[in-house]
């Protein structure tokens, strides 16, 4: 069937015949092919001669066609039936050219180095490039694969495989490395995390445990208060019954009525102060814990909290002692008022900061041991003073509006 190709070409287009015309020699060509062979020999003039010379495209041979040219030349109408049903048919074993319709790659294109159809040498992009036909192109690149065989097994290929195992070493030994720093920060947050979760159960401890304090301070005096309420209560009905008693059991109660009110009122009642809470975590957190680097926070103490309940007796000075008493007072007032803001001012502001940034660089876990215990007996200090403060200004409020 490929040489039955073959004879369907045109030697001068090498696509299929195309108007097939038979010169008197007996070769074929396509009309347009012998148009542009009669075009490039210079025998079209302007007057035209009887008969016009033509050199055969195979044999060479010089004939002679009609003044009129190309179209006086017979149709070879065998060869056209021929081609037209061998277009109609599918001829899967033969390949085509893919940009021109049912041509056949019969062509080998010496520059590009690819088979190309009649259409491609003549008007497509391949017009003017060195051609050569199939068998002799296959006869010159048949020792090809074996020539490339040998380039295929040479040292090169040998290094090509040394670097890619050297490559996949040094990828792994990466990758290894990689998951090494995964597991060195997983443990790392790990530590961090169990040691923010040990310092937070311990702060919740100490706020249970001042929880617990408050209890303790409060619970015993609400119990007994509501007891003395309930007394009140109970009282109040005794009393109530007693006036629908007859006189004679109205006699006999009454007066132990009136003890048990009298001794109920008498009781002493607390007074009601409110509980101080030093230090305040929030302070804390934001003074201290707020400065601490990472690495540091193991070492950060939890403060010892605890709850102020100081209670000034009821008694208070005579007329005649409080004009004596409020100026010693107004003295002591000011002079604790001096030294809290020094402290706050010169202690919590600049030796604190001093030592917190020496220590971060210079000191010593038993150094930041010192320091911690100092600042934290400092900020105990300041809010005992705050709430001795506060107590006074109780004190003198309650002095000033008797």
């Amino acid at each position: 069937m490929h040489n039955f190709e073959d004879e369907l070409t045109c030697p001068i287009c090498y696509s299929i015949f195309e108007d097939p015309r038979v010169l008197p020699c007996s070769h074929t060509f396509c009309r347009n092919c012998l148009e542009n062979v009669l075009q490039a020999s210079g025998n079209f003039y302007i007057w035209r001669p009887l008969r016009i010379p033509l050199k055969c495209p195979s044999c060479r041979s010089i004939i002679e066609i009609a003044s009129t040219g190309i179209e006086s030349l017979p149709v070879n109408f065998a060869l056209k039936a021929i081609i037209e049903k061998y277009q109609q048919e599918d001829h899967p074993d033969i390949v085509t050219c893919p940009e021109h319709y049912r041509q056949p790659l019969n062509v080998y294109c010496l520059l590009d180095k690819k088979l190309v159809c009649g259409h491609c040498l003549t008007i497509g992009q391949h017009h003017g490039h060195p051609i050569d036909d199939l068998e002799s192109a296959y006869l010159k690149e048949k020792d090809t694969p074996q020539k490339l065989l040998l380039q295929l097994t040479d040292t090169h290929w040998t290094d090509v495989t040394r670097l890619i195992e050297k490559l996949e070493e040094q990828k792994l030994h990466s990758e290894r490395m990689v998951q090494g720093d995964k597991e060195i920060v997983l443990q790392y947050f790990k530590e961090l995390s169990d040691t923010l979760e040990q310092k937070k159960n311990f702060f919740l401890t100490a706020l249970c445990d001042v929880g617990n304090l408050i209890s303790q301070e409060y619970t015993p005096q609400i119990e007994r208060m509501k007891e003395i309420r309930a007394q009140q209560l109970e009282l109040m009905t005794l009393t109530t019954s007693l006036q629908k008693e007859p006189p004679l059991k109205f006699l006999e109660k009454v007066d132990d009525v009136r003890r048990r009110v009298q001794i109920l009122k008498q009781r002493p009642l607390p007074e009601v102060q409110p509980v101080e809470i030093y230090p305040r975590v929030s302070q804390v957190l934001k003074e201290e814990w707020c400065r601490t680097e990472i690495g540091q926070i193991k070492e950060v103490l939890i403060p010892e909290m605890k709850i102020s309940s100081r209670r000034m007796p009821l008694s208070w000075p005579d007329k005649d002692e409080k004009v004596e008493f409020l100026k010693i007072l107004n003295i002591v007032t000011v002079t604790l008022i001096s030294v809290t803001l020094m402290l706050v001012l010169f202690f919590n502001q600049h030796i604190i900061t001093f030592l917190n940034e020496v220590t971060s660089v210079c000191f010593s876990k038993v150094s930041l041991f010192v320091y911690q215990s100092f600042s934290n007996n400092l900020y105990d200090l300041k809010d005992r003073l705050c709430h001795t403060l506060y107590l006074l200004k109780e004190f003198m409020w309650k002095i000033i509006s008797r």
